[in-house]
């Protein structure tokens, strides 16, 4: 099987699909487009007034750097908001899976409770995804735990908040009912209330936005730049029909750069490019926690004797 991490160069140096090319090529464009026009107003007041429109090239050298760690800064400001998604659902993964084990382990044998619990457990990473996109109940949610939950969740002004709700009511029962003994209880409690913390540090990225006064002021920097680089290569081209082609080419990184880091502000949105695949994440977490049912009884638990194999490789 091959790896995706060694792809071809070319291949990966020609891709759309996934890049922000297509995103961004109308406004390279309409620099060039911009550039000549520039051009053209320095041909007229050349041959009008005889003085042609040139700036020194020296200060664009230092706003050039300047632009590019403002860029750079951005850029990874919009990358840790993404690591820092990803890290929160690798918690919920971990939680949601110590949760179904240590409710298995020590909660009730009662084969409905243990099956409600699953469900419930199953259903809040499905239920946490939508929540942060903003969408409706998720139809693996309805064959989880039947159309009445579903229609309470939509019904729920934060439906995560309402499913952890359901399970600390499943653990209390079984605490009353004298099934779980305090301490597991509140072991197992602890584990649920981890995974409202995530989410709720998911809803802070989600409705913290990088500050806009910067990304406007970045944008206005951008514009400047490139706006009056043609200004700056008039007297060291000999052509001038090159200078809307390297205006092009200069807008092309900086542009895509921007536009980078507004696709890495919001992880969980699965338009933008590169968004977390909160999909598979929370499938994964399904197929893991419901398929700890078929081992959780200890009567029927395979025992496997690792003495011949640890005897053999001695």
């Amino acid at each position: 099987m091959r790896n995706p991490d060694r792809r071809s160069y070319w291949l990966d140096a020609f891709t759309l699909r996934g890049s922000v090319t297509p995103h961004v090529a109308s406004v390279v464009v309409t620099f060039g487009i911009l550039s000549m026009g520039i051009c053209s107003l320095s041909w007229l007041a050349e041959n009008t007034i005889g003085h042609r429109l040139a700036l020194q090239d020296a200060p664009y050298e230092i706003a050039g750097a300047v632009l590019g760690l403002l860029l750079v800064f951005r850029t990874n400001a919009g990358y840790d908001r993404w690591w820092e998604a990803r890290k929160l659902w690798g918690g919920i993964v971990n939680q949601s899976r110590n949760l179904a084990i240590s409710g298995l382990t020590y909660g009730p044998t009662d084969a409905d409770w243990r099956r409600r619990f699953i469900a419930w457990t199953a259903a809040f990473p499905h239920v946490a995804r939508n929540s942060l996109r903003g969408d409706s109940v998720p139809a693996e949610v309805n064959l989880l735990l039947g159309p009445q939950n579903a229609r309470q969740l939509e019904e729920c002004e934060h439906m995560p908040s309402l499913v952890s709700l359901r399970i600390a009511l499943l653990l209390r029962e079984a605490n009353e009912r004298h099934q779980m003994d305090r301490f597991s209880f509140l072991r197992v409690d602890h584990e649920r209330a981890e995974l409202i913390n995530h989410i709720g540090a998911c809803e802070r990225i989600l409705r913290t936005p990088l500050p806009r006064v910067y990304a406007i002021k970045v944008r206005q920097f951008i514009t400047l730049f490139l706006l009056t680089l043609p200004l700056s290569l008039l007297h060291r081209l000999e052509t001038d029909w090159l200078i809307p082609l390297i205006t092009m080419v200069v807008a092309y990184p900086l542009v895509a750069l921007d536009q980078i880091s507004v696709e890495l502000q919001n992880p969980f949105n699965n338009l933008n490019l590169n968004h977390l695949p909160l999909d598979d994440i929370a499938a994964m977490i399904e197929r893991n926690v419901t398929s700890l049912s078929n081992y959780s009884d200890p009567e029927n638990a395979e025992v496997i004797d690792f003495r011949p194999v640890l005897h053999e490789s001695a």
